[in-house]
Formats: C-alpha cells, structure tokens, sequence
C-alpha cells in the first residue's frame, strides 16, 4: 500500500486522492541504476528517525562522493555515520530502526527519498528500502557549488529546552530545512525551503510555516496526522554549524485551503562545524510565494 491513513486523511481533506494515486506510481522498492548514480555523486545525506528516548530527530551525514552508494538492488551503504553525541548515533547502530534517507544536491536541484530499515555494519550502516522514489525541485534552492573542507571538526555541541535570541534569528533567516517524521509503519525525511523568513518564530519554543502546495503526497503531514513527533534540522551553508529541534507539530487548515503547520520545541542541540561542506551561495527557487 503506497500510502497510510494518515496521508489519505490529507488527501482526502484537500481533495487530491486522484493525483496522489497518479504519482504514487513511482514510488518502488529497487533503488535503480539511475538512482544509484545519483547517490555516489552525493556529499551529503540526511536521515530522519525516532532516537532511543523517543524523540523524532533529523540529522545530517558528509562526506567525499561515495561514501553513500547502492549495495544491492533493494539496499543502500553509508560508510561513515554519525557524529558522536548525535541524537541519532545509538539509533542507527540498532537493527531494524526505521529511517527516513533523503539525498539532495542542490547544484541539480534534484533529490531522492528513501524509507526503510537499518542494518548496522563495521564501517557505517546500510538501509533495506520498503521504498524509493524521486521529488520534484519546487522549492529547492539552487547552490552552485560546494567545497569539502576535511579538516573540520565539529565542535562541542549545545543542548536547550528553548531557543536562544541568535538560534531565533538563524531561523528566521533559514531558506531550507529538513523535516523528519514518523508512523507505526516506518520513518521519513523530507526538505522543506522558501524565502528567508519563510518559517516564522513564534516564540523560544514555537516556530510555524505554511505548507507550500506540492506533489500531493502529503508524506510529513499524513504522519504527522498519526503521529505528532518531528525533528526539524537546519543548516549553515558556509560554516556547516546545524541546529536540530524535536518536539511535537499539528497542521492548521484555514477556511480558504491555506495549512500552517505549528511546531512546539522539546529539545534543541546546536553544533559548530558539524558538517564538511562549504557552499556557494543560494539561488532562490522561483516557485517560493
């Protein structure tokens, strides 16, 4: 079944049920020759998943192009993992986990989603996909170019319950973030982007966006229908610092179809130079309102 009842309760509200089913023709298990290409290109990855104490996390990966790739034809390898100290380390060591994998390349403008299962190996981790399948670029910000700075390290990170005044102000700037997710049949990571400002900060604990028109899946908000839990993760494009918020987020459909999806923080960690890229400045998407 391509979706669950948290999906078709979206899509069922929004009266999109039709063209879900039409795209939802491409979504399969095989991770293709074209989709295996596209991975080995790639410098970084992020994963979405429930942590060991319960909270949804999204977390980033980097490294030299290949250090994800194919390892068969239902299957992905990620040599490498995850920072110590990330939410997610004890979770992506653990057999079976459900995880959300999504590769993006923002010089394309092309991304790649991937659900499945974690498989634990000597140097990193592989996924056994229950599923594969391709976004459209709306909303992506287009970076020409990246620099792999191997000799940074990342630094001591900061843990809070609420946003600090410089955290707010990185928010508010953001153009992209990544969104994971979770429902009882497995996990997902998905991009949100728009204009600087596009996610507005309510408060030290509440951030807020609107939920742009899309492929209408309704992938993150089906499972938030089912499942509140999220993790929201942002990045700096030049210092490689990344800002990861868990917490709890509800979707708001306003009489004229508008949705605004609200987010309540739990958690914060920040982490200077988490990841290994520097890159070029954006180019912003011309389908962001």
């Amino acid at each position: 079944m391509t979706y669950h009842s948290g999906s078709r309760a979206i899509q069922d509200r929004v009266g999109v049920r039709e063209l879900a089913d039409h795209v939802g023709r491409a979504i399969g298990r095989a991770v293709r020759p074209v989709v295996a290409a596209f991975l080995e290109q790639q410098p970084m990855l992020v994963v979405g998943a429930a942590s060991r104490g319960g909270g949804v996390w999204a977390s980033l990966l980097t490294g030299r192009p290949g250090f994800v790739r194919a390892a068969g034809p239902h299957r992905i390898s990620v040599v490498g993992g995850l920072r110590a100290g990330d939410p997610l380390t004890a979770a992506l060591a653990t057999s079976g986990t459900p995880v959300g994998v999504l590769a993006l390349d923002p010089r394309t403008r092309r991304r790649i989603r991937l659900g499945g299962r974690v498989l634990p190996t000597p140097r990193g981790f592989e996924v056994e996909a229950d599923e594969v399948f391709g976004n459209c670029p709306k909303y992506l910000q287009k970076r020409e170019a990246y620099e792999l700075v191997a000799d940074r390290t990342a630094g001591v990170s900061r843990h809070s319950t609420e946003l600090t005044p410089a955290q707010r102000e990185f928010v508010g700037s953001a153009d992209t973030f990544f969104l994971a997710t979770v429902h009882r049949q497995g996990a997902d990571a998905g991009h949100r982007g728009g204009n600087p400002g596009f996610v507005r900060v309510e408060g030290p604990t509440e951030l807020s966006w609107r939920d742009y028109s899309g492929n209408s899946m309704f992938r993150s908000l089906g499972n938030l229908e089912c499942d509140p839990r999220a993790g929201l993760l942002l990045l700096d494009w030049t210092s490689g610092a990344v800002l990861q918020l868990t917490g709890t987020a509800r979707t708001e459909f306003a009489p004229d179809g508008e949705r605004t999806v609200r987010f309540t923080l739990t958690e914060a960690v920040e982490t200077p130079a988490a990841g290994l890229l520097r890159w070029t400045a954006p180019a912003y998407s011309p389908a962001n309102p």
